[in-house]
Order: C-alpha cells, then sequence, then structure tokens
C-alpha cells in the first residue's frame, strides 16, 4: 500500500489528488486549515494552518509513525499555497509578506526535512513533491512575495535532493510547474486591480478564452507522472505541461 501526505486537500489540486489517489486505493493524509468532507477509511484528515510552522515536523513523525507497517512507499506533496499579498512591494503589509513565506516556503522546507529524517532508516521509495509555479522561473510585477517564495521553493528542492542522491536510499525530489489552472487561486488573482497586478487583464483572458487547466485533469496526470518511471528520469525543477 502506498501512502500519500498532501497539503492543501480541501480545493483544488489537492483536493483533486486525495479523490483519485484513494480510487487507485491509496492512503492519503490530508493537511489543511480547513475540514473538508471526504469520509474514505483510508483518508485521514490533519487539521493544521502552515502557518504554525512550529507544529510541521512534529505532525509528519506523528503521520509516518502512524502508517500502516505495510506501507511500500511514502510520497508528500507539499501542494498548499498562497497568491497573496498581491501588490508592490513598497505598498504590501509585512505580515502579509511573512505569512505568504511561512506557507509557500517555510512550511515545505520544515515538511520535507521531517520527511527525509523520519524516513532515513527505511528501504522503499521515498519521494517529495514540490508544487512550484512558472511565477518562481519567470518573475511578474505585483507577485514579488510570491515569486520569492516559489524561487526559493526550487533552489531548497534542488539542494536537497543534491543531498539526498549521495545516500543509498536517499529521497527523490522534483519540483514541478503544473500550468494554470482553473482554482480558487486564479478566481484571486482576477478580482486584483491593475495598480496592483498590471498583467490582470491577461489572466481574465486566460479564463474568458478557455485557457485554464482543468484540476481534475491536472491532478490524474501528475499522478502519472510521480508513478511513473519518469518521475527518476526529469530534471529536479520541471514543468508538468513539458511531459
Amino acid at each position: 500500500m502506498k501512502t500519500y501526505i498532501i497539503t492543501g486537500t480541501t480545493s483544488g489540486i489537492g483536493l483533486e489528488l486525495v479523490n483519485q489517489l484513494l480510487e487507485a486505493g491509496h492512503t492519503v493524509y490530508g493537511i489543511a486549515r480547513k475540514e473538508n468532507d471526504i469520509e474514505h477509511r483510508h483518508y485521514h484528515h490533519v487539521l493544521l494552518d502552515l502557518t504554525e510552522t512550529s507544529k510541521l515536523a512534529d505532525t509528519v513523525k506523528e503521520i509516518i509513525n502512524e502508517a500502516s507497517p505495510e506501507v511500500s512507499s511514502f510520497t508528500l506533496i507539499n501542494n498548499a499555497g498562497t497568491i497573496e499579498p498581491i501588490g508592490m512591494a513598497g505598498e504590501i503589509d509585512g505580515d502579509l509578506i511573512a505569512k505568504s513565506i511561512a506557507v509557500n516556503l517555510t512550511a515545505p522546507m520544515v515538511l520535507t526535512g521531517a520527511f527525509v529524517k523520519a524516513l532515513a532508516e527505511k528501504e522503499m521509495p521515498k519521494k517529495v513533491v514540490q508544487i512550484s509555479s512558472g511565477a518562481g522561473r519567470n518573475a511578474l510585477d505585483g507577485w514579488s512575495s510570491y515569486c520569492a517564495g516559489k524561487a526559493g521553493l526550487d533552489r531548497f528542492t534542488e539542494a536537497v535532493n543534491l543531498e539526498e542522491s549521495n545516500k543509498p536510499n536517499g529521497v527523490r525530489l522534483v519540483s514541478i510547474a503544473p500550468g494554470i489552472i482553473d482554482t480558487n487561486m486564479q478566481q484571486t488573482i482576477r478580482q486584483s486591480s491593475t495598480s496592483a497586478f498590471p498583467s490582470v487583464e491577461r489572466f481574465k483572458e486566460y479564463k474568458a478564452s478557455g485557457q485554464l487547466s482543468n484540476a481534475k485533469d491536472v491532478a490524474e496526470k501528475l499522478i502519472g507522472f510521480i508513478e511513473s518511471d519518469q518521475f527518476y528520469k526529469v530534471e529536479v525543477l520541471t514543468d508538468l505541461r513539458n511531459l
């Protein structure tokens, strides 16, 4: 039995990943700050706000210790993220910047480190998937916090993958940009003012012209990639649209 730990499981890609993985017969632990309506004997919901970073390492340790001894592999998917605050760097609130970095960068770093440590002695496939963004690789004005968090996540993932590649049974890590998806985050982006986000009209056009990907299809493709041999062959930084 394969076990997945996924953050941000109440909507969007996270929710679709949970539903599809459960349907495939896997065990899923979902970490989110809100409840969801999933009722399944192989689903375990952990109610936790990712900004409470001091609680994250113990949470991962508890999940892994609680998991069935019949587990054949563990996969951590750091999916949760926030686009806010949107606005020019000199105009956005410092507390919101800190929250953005906590969710988009600090939490995945802590969760990944705890995952690596807790599974160090386990002889089985161990995978970490960071849901990154093109914004971490190409800057956008008005998204400085989001761009910084995702860029940091990419560099972190590359560094940890180097560390783990030197171990006989290390964790394999990939940071993947999934493309532009029709989720609540996109709704937030489209509600931005032009002064806060000069490219807002382009994102409105993505929606109007049907250029946004469907979360269900993206989750299906992502699972197929994670479960395939290709997961071990691609560059650490990759784009789901190119696979």
